[in-house]
């Protein structure tokens, strides 16, 4: 029988509502905003490959730079720590610091305390905002986590995340060969198109076998 489910912490946010932290056992972890349920800890197939794809060949950089945008429960920065050396430099982005206070809590031995790792910097900020202050050819992977993936009804131009101005500033953050890897609800054709009118050689994976499986798109920095 399964136990019910007891709310941890919960906070009203400007735009989507009440934001909750739910457990019913150990490693057990939803959370929520109002009847919609945004993380599972017992799901996490595609976050831990989007960290993983999206530091692939980093482990033997010297010093790597990563930005990682949206905490969550802090699953796909375990991955990402997991693929990197002890050298490296992760910035974290995240909008909400009370995420932040539950990766450093109760949430935290889900990911052996990924967010409290001494190579992390959390910054309470839009991740938008990091990328176009960063300077030119700043990170070795960008990576973003975010609720809201690329999906057909983006503004194709104007949208602060996925849109073509957006990717030219991603382009320019990234070193050469630099990794742009993204999480998202379901393939996007419109998106794919604009990484690679943007410079980019994209593909999209869908991790898992089987059930419904999220898209995770790795976008290789090429000269132009």
């Amino acid at each position: 029988m399964a136990l019910p489910w007891k709310t941890l912490d919960q906070f009203i946010t400007e735009d989507e509502g009440v934001l909750e932290l739910r457990q019913r056992g150990k490693g057990d972890y939803l959370i929520t905003v109002g009847s919609q349920v945004l993380m599972n800890s017992k799901a996490q197939r595609s976050e831990m490959a989007l960290g993983k794809l999206g530091c692939q060949g980093l482990l033997q950089h010297p010093e790597p730079r990563v930005l990682v945008g949206g905490l969550g429960m802090a699953i796909t920065l375990r991955a990402v720590l997991d693929a990197l050396p002890d050298t490296a430099q992760v910035t974290v982005a995240e909008l909400n610091p009370k995420i932040h206070e539950w990766c450093i809590g109760p949430l935290s031995e889900l990911t052996e305390g990924a967010a409290n790792d001494p190579r992390v910097t959390t910054e309470i900020v839009d991740v938008t905002t990091l990328i176009k202050k960063s300077g030119n050819e700043n990170f070795d992977a960008i990576i973003l986590d975010l609720y809201r993936g690329p999906h057909p009804q983006t503004d194709r131009l104007n949208d602060p995340i996925y849109g073509s101005r957006a990717i030219k500033h991603t382009y320019t953050a990234l070193k050469p060969g630099g990794i742009f890897a993204v999480w998202g609800e379901n393939p996007d054709s419109g998106f794919e198109n604009r990484l690679s009118s943007g410079g980019f050689a994209v593909r999209c994976e869908r991790p898992g076998k089987g059930g419904y499986r999220h898209a995770v798109w790795v976008a290789i920095k090429q000269p132009q």
